[in-house]
């Protein structure tokens, strides 16, 4: 099995993984990158095999999915021959892949990306291109294309056209364009190939996928143009935006990671473009992660604001005002990329990640009772506000609406922000964000941004709530406040509610410590302490660790909070990205990646911790 050399950092230093890498047919999920082109995205392995890739979409049924099962998800493996080390990185201020091979024969690299046709509008195409360059010596490669559409529930056709392998199941369709590979050959399942690259040649293999729509066979100087100008696109996008502080390459991949989440036909922004890929391997905490929560709004919209990208800022406020218009004014726990709100859940006859079943589409927590959502959206909405100076009138009302909700709802128990799936209870960030929901809608009403007639009962409702967290969910023995009322579990989601502007200072700083001291081990923050509903154990939930690194520089505890954020930068893979958690014990990934509120968490984190720095000094 494959290791990195090296410790794992931010990508400035690339790990490096062996042939051989695969372990039952799976690698590490530390072992993968992302690329995409605003549409879908796909995990490269270390090994250079695609092993996930949704088309047409990043929440449609995979035609890659070798990640949940090795032997009938599918894949596009691509390596040498021989024995081999592979190292890789993104090209600087690009999401575009480079993986070098070395082997006792010389040296290869490939290039891999999700191709944009147009970097100023959106085409039907999808391509995966995939370039090879010789760099020394002659190095024997191969190569295979197994595509498994709709979950491998379609049976599938190979032909060709032109002379071109194509692969066809009902509406949907992939071509295997080769030059300079060998003659790619249909065997069985898979179309493939061998060939040799010398030092100085270069060959070429790219795959158009087409639904519903003419499959377009491209000639490969538009293949190798295209490329380029996806390069070129990235570095103009990276470019203007704005962070200059200590974790300046870490931020930055993280928002490149964000924008590959970015869903770009509506705005919206996916929490990972992965589904079920587990919290603990043979456990069942499996979830599908390819739709939007309205639990990251805030920080998305933040993210977005704080470091130049005021398109995307627009777009998924204005995504999220549409989506939550359609359940009005009950808000959904999640939302579809196009702003649908039903996603039954069901289960793929798949083994899962190294037999981590089950494998699962949709997401039934969907139908949840979860209150912090009214927070973090008027929270989004405030944000906007402050940032724009204006909100139309339709919306005005509609937030009005929301408050007065808040002001009946609040008083219910329900799911919280860990979707537990047990008895409902009162969970005190829940609690906290209804809070927050008053609060902002209070402020926007004084600045004549909303209508405040209901004003009056805004402010007598959150002063209610304060009462409530302040006499129930805030223990005197533990020092802190507690993850339900009248319970003692302490839950690092009450970071939440501090981060948001509830607390007063003496027990705000009291909890960050009992949560630092507590529930944080090494740079790892367990997410809480009690039941869930849930059989198993799951790894640390990074956001968590992000939450505590900004809260103690917002309380003060600035140098301590940089040492937790150093150490936390060291965790990502080698090429810069976070999953959803990490074993403590070992090291590796767990959870669905790239995840969103990791990377989310990261950049609120270190923005804030530079602020504090700057602030301390001066």
């Amino acid at each position: 099995m494959g290791a990195i050399r090296g410790s794992p950092g931010t990508g400035a230093h690339p790990g490096a993984w062996a042939g051989g890498l695969r372990n039952g047919g799976y690698v590490p999920l530390r072992a993968y990158a992302v690329i995409g082109d605003g549409r879908t995205a796909a995990l490269v392995a270390g090994d250079g095999a695609v092993d996930w890739l949704g088309v047409p979409d990043m929440n449609s049924p995979a035609v890659f999915g070798a990640v949940l099962d090795a032997s009938r998800g599918g894949r596009f493996q691509l390596e040498p021959a021989v024995p081999y080390r592979a190292e890789r990185r993104y090209l600087p201020g690009t999401n575009v892949l480079e993986t070098t091979f070395r082997t006792g024969a010389g040296a290869v690299r490939v290039t891999d990306a999700l191709t944009l046709h147009d970097d100023t509008a959106l085409t039907p195409m999808r391509e995966l291109s995939r370039r090879i360059d010789g760099l020394s010596g002659s190095v024997p490669l191969r190569w295979s294309v197994r595509p498994r559409f709709g979950y491998g529930a379609l049976p599938t056709r190979f032909a060709r056209r032109a002379g071109v392998p194509v692969a066809t199941a009902g509406s949907q369709a992939l071509a295997v364009c080769a030059w300079e590979t060998g003659e790619p050959v249909c065997e069985g399942d898979a179309i493939g190939g061998r060939f040799e690259l010398p030092q100085g040649r270069r060959a070429m293999i790219a795959v158009p996928f087409a639904d519903q729509e003419p499959l377009v066979l491209p000639a490969r100087s538009e293949c190798e143009a295209r490329l380029d100008a996806t390069c070129a696109a990235w570095r103009r996008w990276t470019r203007e935006r704005t962070y200059e502080g200590r974790w300046h390459e870490a931020v930055i991949r993280s928002l490149l990671a964000l924008k590959l989440l970015v869903y770009a036909p509506s705005g919206a922004v996916a929490a990972a473009v992965t589904t079920s890929l587990p919290e603990e391997i043979g456990g069942e905490r499996n979830w599908d992660y390819r739709f939007s929560w309205v639990r990251d709004s805030a920080f998305t919209l933040a993210a977005f604001l704080r470091l130049g990208c005021p398109a995307e800022a627009h777009a998924y406020f204005w995504w999220l005002m549409h989506a939550s218009q359609l359940t009005h004014p009950v808000l959904s726990v999640l939302y579809r990329l196009d702003g649908g709100h039903r996603t039954p859940e069901k289960t793929l006859p798949w083994e899962g990640y190294r037999g981590s079943g089950p494998v699962r589409v949709g997401n039934a927590a969907v139908g949840q009772v979860q209150l912090d959502t009214y927070g973090e959206l008027m929270q989004t909405a405030w944000l906007y506000a402050r940032a724009t100076g204006r909100l139309d009138a339709d919306l005005a009302r509609r937030l009005a609406e929301l408050a007065d909700l808040v002001c009946a709802a609040w008083r219910r128990p329900d799911a919280g922000i860990w979707e537990v799936r047990s008895r409902p209870r009162h969970f005190t960030q829940s609690k906290m964000m209804c809070w927050v929901a008053l609060d902002r809608a209070a402020d926007l009403a004084h600045r004549g941004l909303i209508p405040g007639r209901r004003l009056a009962r805004w402010h007598g409702a959150r002063e209610e709530i304060a009462a409530f967290i302040e006499t129930r969910c805030f223990s005197p023995g533990r020092d802190s406040y507690v993850r339900a009322a009248d319970g003692q579990d302490l839950d690092a989601a009450v970071l939440l509610g501090h981060l948001y502007g509830y607390g007063g200072e003496r027990r705000t700083r009291a909890t960050v410590a009992a949560l630092d001291r507590e529930l944080r081990h090494g740079p790892y923050v367990d997410r809480y302490r009690g039941e869930d509903g849930l059989a198993g154990g799951e790894g640390a939930f990074l956001a968590c660790s992000f939450w505590l690194a900004e809260s103690l520089a917002r309380t003060g505890r600035v140098a301590r909070a940089v040492e937790l954020m150093e150490e936390l930068v060291g965790l990502a893979n080698d090429v810069g990205l976070y999953s959803e958690e990490i074993d403590p014990a070992t090291g590796a990934f767990l959870g669905n990646l790239p995840q969103g509120l990791s990377h989310l968490a990261l950049i609120s984190a270190a923005c804030s911790i530079t602020a504090a720095s700057e602030d301390t000094a001066c």
